[in-house]
């Protein structure tokens, strides 16, 4: 059992409490390609990602994925669906192996949630959750596809050099094509430049587009 500790959202947590987070959670470790949940799942854990990536998507009714998300350690997954009573309104599926740790909900909610530290960072996670809806939508109803690469790269620059360039097309809901279009034009204009094996991206130029 990993030191509960060392995770934000329990970090002040005495041996006491400690002892009581532990019997009612456990780590799992998954594969890449694995489930954690799919979008229509009852919520029975609260689930923490411990190591990996997690992609979070939604299907459409042609059985389209849309990618929602990437999600790097150490985050909370769709804890709005336990909170809120509801099914998952995605699906989690693990891009590389990782671990999470998974929380007896219902026994967490009645055991934990009046500590006034843990309030404040679910709040705050909850927060974060609420941004990236909002970037979602203002970057599907009120920015071209040059707009949303070039804010990608900004914000997201670790990930624009992990992810494959299909995998951020999709999350930026635009076909893999016209990614690789824009990324020709970002290097024929001095944005992006490559020195050996280092990518190196001129945030003043790449501002413009934004």
């Amino acid at each position: 059992m990993i030191d509960a500790r060392e995770i934000y959202l329990f970090k002040h947590l005495n041996n006491e409490q400690l002892k009581k987070l532990q019997a009612i959670s456990h780590v799992r470790e998954y594969s890449r390609g694995e489930l954690l949940f799919y979008e229509g799942e009852e919520p029975k854990y609260l689930y923490i990602l411990l190591e990996g990536a997690i992609r979070v998507y939604k299907t459409d009714l042609k059985g389209n994925e849309i990618t929602l998300h990437y999600f790097h350690p150490v985050n909370m997954i769709a804890e709005v669906a336990n909170f809120e009573e509801f099914p998952y309104p995605a699906t989690a599926e693990f891009e590389t192996d990782g671990k999470v740790l998974a929380i007896d909900f219902d026994r967490f909610r009645n055991e934990f949630i009046k500590d006034p530290a843990i309030a404040f960072n679910i709040i705050r996670s909850l927060t974060y959750k609420i941004k990236i809806l909002n970037d979602i939508i203002i970057q599907n109803m009120m920015m071209d596809a040059v707009s949303r690469v070039a804010k990608f790269i900004d914000e997201h620059e670790d990930l624009f050099k992990e992810l494959k360039h299909n995998k951020i097309a999709s999350l930026l809901n635009i076909t893999p094509e016209t990614f690789s279009r824009i990324l020709k034009k970002f290097k024929e204009q001095g944005i992006i430049e490559k020195k050996g094996k280092e990518l190196i991206i001129n945030k003043e130029k790449l501002k413009k587009y934004i």
